[in-house]
């Protein structure tokens, strides 16, 4: 994983934690709705772990949520994080 992109990995995670919250599931739940470990789940939405996630995984996960992946996608960092 490029470190230049580091905080839109940790958004996504971030985001990804929230919606899956709002429709009150637990990262296990989502992992069985979407066939992958609930380790997998944990790790991407860990905002200090640098987990990449393809777009199959981010599209299953959308799909689960009931959210648009671009909704995932959008991220709200500072103009300092996007400099970084």
């Amino acid at each position: 994983m490029d470190l230049k992109f580091q905080s839109y990995y940790k958004q996504l995670g971030l985001n990804i934690s929230y919606y899956r919250k709002l429709r009150n599931l637990t990262q296990m739940e989502l992992a069985e709705f979407t066939d992958l470990s609930r380790t997998h789940i944990s790790n991407i939405e860990a905002p200090n772990m640098k987990t990449s996630i393809s777009l199959d995984t981010l599209f299953k996960i959308a799909d689960v949520l009931q959210v648009s992946p671009k909704a995932l996608m959008d991220f709200r960092l500072e103009d300092k994080e996007k400099r970084e």
